[in-house]
């Protein structure tokens, strides 16, 4: 396969190199059209969390690449993913973002569908000849759930969930451990969009390199004890290839399992939450949630979609070639002290939310790259910090460099070797 470039065709073997990847990735539409068939249409991709469609009839809609996707529990309490489109004449069936049905009806000509997606109705039937309603059910993706994660494929052959998350699944356990033994639900939404191309957003969560420049802003704005916490460089991280795209970035070692430490001082910042939760709560208790108030220590990069990061998912979305659409989703404790789920809520808009400190600046950032990507024929993105240093993209007898391009070479990678497949 290939595509059209400024000094010729390049094939996409030689786009993606262990160093670098051409800027064509970023701008070139012939290659968007084909990440959404060779890679949004041939691998797992995230679309919700268990949390979210908790009770039959309960739903959201999503997307698959660029399809829109309606996910829904059914009366059994199934999970399923339908392909959001009447099998008439392609109307949405749905619209709304979440909420709560017994069925799905197109607007346009009222065909009707269960929420299994059979089609359960067809006004005025007599109109047809010979009609089964059995062939004309919604498109069924599917389904596999891990941790309570959902995710959707339209590829029937699939290696199982499993297999394909492989190693990282330990760092979703890990992760999971800020349900505090109460369990993880998420707890809000908000969505942006940027022009950008959806790689570059891809980068950005195993990207701690930028952490102490692009978020000088938001380290001015936390008391000292927060501030060594996140002095990222200096704390013995490091970056891992997991395998098939996934990568995890540990910033805060020590925060990295969440049931370890439980018996360390409290930090300043959590205090006054951990004397409210003495109230009404054991000390074990009072220790354990205040310990996954703050999140994980690490990102972790699931390959294409999903970012488990910190304390919240980061979901992105192609929109096009140059439009991406970013999901921040905040998550809490299923059942957990409210007070804690207020904290969480507080820290998540402090970095993470439409007016914090983080996501403006990281949007910024994102928008700079794609304005960049058109400057010059024939240049290249360079991924090689860190590359060929003893301990670095799993070589050697460590772990390396927190600020290791690791996590990209290792996402890039897989692209190559899906679109080359």
């Amino acid at each position: 396969m290939t595509t059209a470039q400024a000094n010729g065709p390049k094939p996409y073997s030689e786009l993606v190199k262990p160093d670098r990847v051409h800027t064509a990735l970023y701008k070139d539409e012939a290659i968007f059209r084909d990440e959404m068939e060779k890679i949004f249409q041939k691998t797992w991709v995230w679309v919700a969390h268990e949390s979210e469609i908790p009770q039959p009839g309960a739903f959201k809609t999503s997307y698959v690449g660029l399809q829109p996707v309606i996910v829904v529990r059914t009366r059994e309490g199934e999970i399923r993913v339908l392909l959001n489109r009447c099998r008439h004449r392609g109307a949405t069936v749905c619209e709304n973002r979440t909420g709560k049905t017994s069925n799905f009806v197109c607007p346009y000509h009222g065909w009707t569908y269960g929420l299994d997606g059979a089609l359960r109705g067809v006004p005025y039937p007599e109109g047809y000849n010979d009609f089964d309603k059995s062939n004309y059910g919604l498109v069924s993706l599917r389904v596999e759930s891990y941790a309570g994660l959902v995710f959707a494929t339209s590829k029937d052959d699939i290696e199982s969930l499993s297999d394909f998350l492989g190693p990282a699944k330990t760092w979703i356990d890990l992760f999971m451990k800020q349900g505090a033994g109460f369990g993880v639900k998420t707890a809000g939404e908000h969505k942006f969009r940027f022009p950008g191309n959806w790689k570059i957003q891809l980068e950005n969560t195993t990207d701690a390199y930028h952490f102490p420049l692009v978020h000088r802003s938001f380290l001015n704005s936390v008391d000292d004890e927060t501030g060594q916490t996140f002095d990222l460089m200096n704390q013995g991280g490091f970056v891992q290839d997991l395998g098939n795209g996934h990568s995890v970035m540990v910033m805060i070692p020590h925060l990295v399992d969440l049931e370890e430490g439980l018996d360390a001082p409290i930090p300043e910042r959590f205090a006054a939450l951990a004397d409210e939760l003495r109230r009404s709560h054991p000390e074990d208790v009072v220790r354990r949630v205040v310990r996954a108030v703050g999140g994980t220590g690490f990102n972790l990069n699931l390959f294409p979609n999903l970012a488990c990061s910190m304390a919240f998912f980061r979901v992105l979305r192609p929109v096009s070639v140059s439009e991406t659409e970013i999901s921040h989703i905040a998550i809490g404790m299923d059942g957990g002290p409210e007070a804690a789920n207020r904290a969480r809520l507080r820290i998540h808009e402090h970095f993470q939310g439409p007016m914090g400190f983080g996501s403006p600046d990281d949007a910024e950032a994102w928008t700079r790259v794609q304005r960049g990507a058109e400057a010059g024929p024939d240049l290249w993105i360079m991924l090689n910090r860190s590359l060929g240093v003893d301990g670095v993209d799993n070589q050697g007898p460590g772990l390396g460099d927190v600020s290791a391009e690791t996590g990209m070479r290792a996402a890039y990678q897989m692209w190559k070797r899906m679109m080359c497949a």
